[in-house]
């Protein structure tokens, strides 16, 4: 029987990425996506896709869902560890005014946990709301 891994960190680094894409503090940028990340996924029936580089600017220059007091959803869909170093996990997670499901392909480089690729799908589109 093979020893159980410790799934804890892995967790940590998936809530890590759950408050980036809710709050849009860059500063902690570098501790959820590799610097070699890169994104993927349909957007206006288009693949997009976007290094890591980019990602970080767009998420700069964006109002967060914080800033606007969005509602807030994020779940683990899935979590597959292949090994103590490489782990997919699915998750939902709704920013502003869309929900998308997420595919996160994550490596633990030099101790820590951080996504390499990210494969995205908007799942719903949610009417904006009016304060």
């Amino acid at each position: 029987m093979t020893e159980s891994p410790d799934v804890a960190p892995l967790l940590e680094a998936v809530e890590r990425y759950f408050k980036l894409m809710y709050d849009n503090d860059v500063s902690q940028f570098d501790r959820v996506f590799a610097l070699t990340a890169q994104l993927h996924g349909f957007r206006d029936a288009e693949l997009r896709i976007l290094p890591a580089a980019d990602y970080r600017k767009m998420l700069a220059s964006t109002p967060s869902p914080q800033s606007r007091n969005a509602q807030r959803l994020q779940e683990i869909l899935l979590l597959d560890l292949a090994s103590p170093a490489q782990a997919l996990v699915k998750v939902r997670v709704r920013i502003d005014v869309l929900q998308y499901i997420d595919y996160l392909a994550f490596h633990r480089i030099s101790g820590i946990w951080l996504i390499t690729a990210k494969s995205f799908y908007i799942e719903r589109r949610y009417e904006p709301t009016t304060t």
